[in-house]
């Protein structure tokens, strides 16, 4: 229902993307999902085809591998819209732990001692409403570990509401 709702947004965001710098719309990130399963993740592309695979916060200037539309995309969390397809393959769900990306050794581990690799990653999650780009793999793992013991349809919702409220002020976001 959402794909269809959206259609129009997505497709003029697809567009902006493919208009305004060379290569797919589309970026197809490996990710870890559930017990550590990779999955490919997709993306509205937000970023230059020369970019690094790595976290953000991770490279040097990372503004400087920005597409034209790049920064918009991220504050709005527009770029995150493709998700929508990875919530109907049953790779995520709308509220759970953001899913690492492959390389992400660090926070790989720390969610597997927590426990929380056992949580179906989503496209949303109390760090992520909570904080986003502004919290440290440590906090997002603790609040990952909170978010595994308290979870409910309650919380869920709670975390949909937060979500939405740091996206329309694109609070956290730090490229």
């Amino acid at each position: 229902m959402g794909c269809v709702l959206f259609a129009v947004p997505f497709l003029i965001v697809y567009l902006s993307v493919r208009l305004t710098s060379d290569g797919p719309a589309i970026h197809w990130s490996k990710r870890v999902g559930r017990d550590n399963a990779h999955f490919k993740m997709p993306k509205f592309r937000t970023m230059l085809l020369d970019a690094p695979d790595v976290a953000t916060h991770l490279m040097g200037h990372p503004e400087r591998y920005l597409t034209p539309v790049g920064e918009f995309l991220r504050k709005t969390s527009l770029d995150e819209a493709p998700q929508l397809w990875s919530v109907l393959k049953g790779d995520m769900a709308f509220v759970g732990p953001r899913p690492a990306l492959h390389n992400q050794d660090d926070l790989i581990a720390l969610r597997r001692e927590c426990g929380v690799d056992r949580l179906t990653p989503g496209i949303t999650g109390w760090a992520q409403a909570l904080g986003r780009d502004e919290l440290s793999i440590p906090k997002k793992v603790e609040m990952d570990r909170y978010y595994l013991e308290h979870r409910s349809l309650a919380m869920d919702i709670k975390i949909l509401w937060l979500t939405l409220f740091a996206v329309l002020r694109s609070k956290g976001v730090a490229h």
